[in-house]
C-alpha cells in the first residue's frame, strides 16, 4: 500500500471509493468532482477500511463485487454494516451493483446503505448521490444542531 498524503480542510468534502470496475470508477469520480468532493480511491478491502478509519468521510461508495468478491462476502460493506454508529454516522453509504434497482430504498435499507445504484443507470449517479446526501443532511440536521448547542 503506497502512502499518499492529502491534506483535508474543514471545508473539504472527502469521498472514499471502493470500486473495481474502471468504467464505474471513472463515472463516479467524474460526478463527484463536479459535486466538489475530494475523492480517495482504494484497491482492496484492507486499504478501504484503513482509509475509512483515518478520516471522517462524507461519502463512501462501494461496488458489490469490489476487489473480486461477491455482495455477500464484500468485506468493506460487511464492516460498514457492523460498524458502531459513532464511527459511521457522518458518512453517506452508496452501494453499486447489478443486483440492485436504482433508488430502491428497501434494498438500500437491507444492506445498511443510504442508496443503491445499478451500473446500467450510471447516468443517474450524480443525481442519486446529491439526493442521498441531501436526505441524510436533512435527517441529521437536528442531531448536529443539538451537538453544536452542547459544545
Amino acid at each position: 500500500m503506497s502512502v499518499d498524503f492529502d491534506f483535508i480542510t474543514t471545508s473539504d468534502r472527502p469521498a472514499l471509493l471502493g470500486i473495481s470496475s474502471t468504467e464505474t470508477l471513472e463515472a463516479i469520480q467524474s460526478g463527484l468532482a463536479q459535486l466538489g468532493y475530494k475523492v480517495h480511491t482504494t484497491q482492496n478491502h484492507g486499504e478501504f477500511l484503513h482509509r475509512f478509519n483515518q478520516l471522517a468521510y462524507h461519502l463512501a461508495v462501494v461496488e458489490e463485487d469490489f476487489s473480486g468478491g461477491r455482495l455477500e462476502t464484500n468485506e468493506s460493506l460487511l464492516s460498514m454494516q457492523q460498524m458502531l454508529m459513532p464511527n459511521r454516522r457522518q458518512t453517506v453509504l452508496v452501494v453499486i451493483g447489478a443486483s440492485f434497482a436504482t433508488f430502491n430504498p428497501i434494498q438500500a435499507y437491507q444492506y445498511g446503505a443510504h442508496a443503491v445504484l445499478n451500473p446500467n443507470e450510471m447516468f443517474l449517479a450524480q443525481q442519486l448521490i446529491e439526493k442521498a446526501v441531501a436526505d441524510n443532511d436533512l435527517f441529521m440536521h437536528t442531531f448536529r444542531d443539538a451537538l453544536r448547542r452542547l459544545a
